[in-house]
């Protein structure tokens, strides 16, 4: 064998061996992908099943969304009478008015027994006040139970707060992964020519669907962090600084905004039943129009309610105002026209995540951009598989990026990023850790990889 055919596949090798911030990005989008994969697929489906469910909520809680009678709606105050009488002594939270013929009144009530955003709430037929159903709803959407349970399953799995680790993390971690490969894709676009191998193909469909799916990618992941523990708390600081935060209702005491309002007056001679209908006229005259409202008796004795509009499907219909119910005045008011721009985004933001603005198009490409995700991470991971060595039997998987990428980028733009990546990492705390979790794992296995060389 001549001194070149030896020296060949050698050089093919280097040539092939990645250089600069690519071979970096290549070894951080590995080792992400691996280990925060699951993460992700569980996210991406529980989330698909999440926004593909609203239809079949509807049908399978008919008895109680759909009210029978072709009568004229009874006063508000009785529908809210009737439930009162099915829940006795109950804590009256909110009423929801039928939004349209056909549509059963909400009247939620506090309950100890439940938890954080859950009320219990007695459905009531407008025309007779006949009482259809009583459920547990959940959060401003007022989900029913079976989507309480795939949100609960999509934020927490069921685990409770603990659990909220594993979306933040997935949230965290899901824009670094799809920078990282929309990076490899171009480069590799630039710098390969077509390769018809099986590997060659799977990676050409894995990359072009990321670049497909990459700015579905960056939206869920930041409006997901909105919503985390620890990068969540985080956004809501730096919204508060810059005043981009959603402005909020006063709803303090009558007599404290003017009106002498008498304590423990809620303009029902102490029953909040006796006020909705007047309270529901005075909002509709201040122009809040939407079909689905909220009206929110006082906190406190000699407080204003509040009424709120709740239709999540139309990206403006979010107004409210504070009525004192004594005197049938508008003690404050905030309209979503007044909100800055960043609160507006905020707004739209999560109602598009939630998959409720602008009805079932958001579905379908929430459930689209979802089973778009997961097939992502399956390819990814048969990307892993077809590495492995030719000779490999049973559950074999390729080996990881060789070590050292670090050393072939520039110093200068090295301590830059380190300088960002340490930025990134203090305001998503859990990105922040898991990547130093991951440094630490990668060196000690290569202490150890070093010691079996010597021996």
């Amino acid at each position: 064998m001549s001194e070149k055919t030896a020296t060949e596949p050698a050089a093919a090798a280097r040539g092939r061996r990645p250089g600069g911030w690519r071979g970096l990005v290549l070894r951080l989008h590995f080792y992400a992908g691996v280990l925060v994969g699951p993460f992700v697929l569980v996210a991406a489906l529980t989330g698909v099943l999440y926004a593909v469910t609203p239809q079949l909520e509807s049908w399978l809680y008919s008895d109680e969304l759909t009210a029978t009678s072709t009568a004229e709606p009874l006063p508000l105050a009785e529908q809210v009478r009737a439930a009162q009488a099915a829940v006795p002594g109950g804590d009256l939270h909110a009423v929801r008015p039928a939004p349209e013929r056909g549509d059963t009144t909400r009247v939620l009530f506090a309950d100890d027994a439940l938890g954080s955003s859950e009320w219990r709430t007695v459905f009531v037929d407008p025309g007779t006040g006949e009482v259809t159903g009583d459920l547990t709803t959940y959060g401003t959407s007022g989900v029913l139970p079976l989507r309480m349970t795939l949100d609960q399953l999509h934020r927490n799995l069921l685990l409770g707060e603990p659990g909220r680790l594993y979306s933040e993390l997935a949230a965290s971690w899901l824009w670094v992964v799809a920078l990282g490969g929309l990076v490899l894709w171009v480069t590799r676009r630039r710098a390969t020519r077509p390769n018809r191998t099986p590997r060659a193909r799977t990676l050409a469909r894995h990359g072009t669907l990321g670049a497909w799916l990459l700015v579905g990618a960056l939206f869920l992941s930041a409006t997901g962090l909105t919503w985390s523990t620890y990068a969540g708390a985080n956004v809501a600081d730096l919204r508060a600084a810059l005043s981009w935060s959603t402005p909020s209702l006063e709803t303090g005491t009558a007599e404290h905004a003017g009106h002498g309002a008498p304590p423990g007056d809620t303009g029902g001679g102490g029953d909040p039943a006796a006020a909705v209908d007047r309270v529901l006229a005075v909002a509709r005259s201040a122009g809040i129009d939407a079909g689905r409202v909220e009206l929110e008796p006082p906190a406190e004795p000699g407080g204003t309610w509040s009424v709120t509009e709740i239709d999540r499907g139309w990206p403006t219909q979010v107004d409210a105002v504070a009525v004192d119910a004594g005197t049938g005045g508008v003690v404050d008011e905030v309209r979503f026209a007044d909100y800055p721009l960043a609160a507006k985004l905020a707004r739209w933001g999560i109602d598009a995540h939630m998959g409720v603005l602008f009805g079932w198009p958001n579905q379908v490409l929430l459930a689209a951009l979802g089973l778009g995700l997961a097939t992502l991470v399956v390819l990814g991971y048969r990307l892993w598989w077809q590495r492995r060595p030719t000779r490999a039997t049973g559950l074999a998987f390729g080996p990881a990026i060789p070590r050292g990428q670090w050393r072939r980028v520039p110093p200068a733009a090295l301590a830059c990023g380190a300088v960002v990546v340490a930025l990134v990492g203090w305001f998503a705390p859990l990105l922040g850790l898991s990547l130093v979790a991951f440094l630490l794992v990668d060196l000690a296995l290569g202490r150890r990889a070093a010691r079996r060389a010597r021996g």
